[in-house]
């Protein structure tokens, strides 16, 4: 975006039509931090919540018919709606399915409400393979894609394999070490 060099940590924004992450230099990204502003791009935050409250049933992950079981969801400004990824073999796959039900899992837990549009996604992982419980996490979008970028360059046959796998839980553990339980918000009427 500048001429500024851009250190190895550095941070991110978003170009909200393309879909595409840039790296910024500090200057830049604080260019993009408000919000409410109407801008190409959007500055991506540094900040993971964990949501203790909020349990995914095997039902709600039925419903929401993701065909595997971690996926992450974030509101597209652009097209207005939450949209849905999963990680696989060729990257980040898009749902194409409604996700009627995931607004029903929202409306029954309000803390969701914390989660920036584009910027920031829930990354949900379902009860199963050795954990009791489905793991729900608000985290940065552009730690999303580097799960995704990551376990495309270890995946192998039709799950992953266990590198893929071992990669999967050395991440969530990284979010869960960097993640503070999310505020608590009031029921909407």
């Amino acid at each position: 975006m500048c001429a500024e060099p851009i250190p190895e940590e550095h941070q991110h924004v978003v170009n909200l039509t393309s879909r595409n992450l840039l790296c910024t230099c500090r200057g830049c990204h604080l260019l993009f931090t408000d919000d409410r502003a109407e801008q190409r791009y959007r500055a991506v935050p540094d900040r993971y919540l964990w949501f203790p409250e909020v349990e995914l049933t095997q039902q709600d992950w039925d419903e929401l018919q993701i065909p595997v079981g971690l996926a992450f969801m974030f509101t597209n400004s652009v097209q207005n709606r939450t949209v849905a990824f999963y990680p696989g073999p060729a990257g980040a796959t898009e749902s194409e399915l409604t996700l009627d039900s995931w607004e029903r899992i929202k409306a029954a837990n309000p803390s969701l409400g914390h989660l920036r549009a584009d910027v920031e996604a829930l990354l949900v992982q379902r009860p199963g393979r050795g954990t009791k419980a489905s793991a729900c996490y608000l985290v940065p979008i552009d730690a999303c894609y580097e799960l995704v970028g990551g376990l495309r360059q270890v995946w192998r046959g039709f799950d992953g394999g266990k590198e893929a796998r071992d990669r999967i839980e050395g991440f969530f553990a990284m979010v869960a070490d960097r993640s503070r339980p999310a505020p608590q918000l009031e029921s909407r009427p």
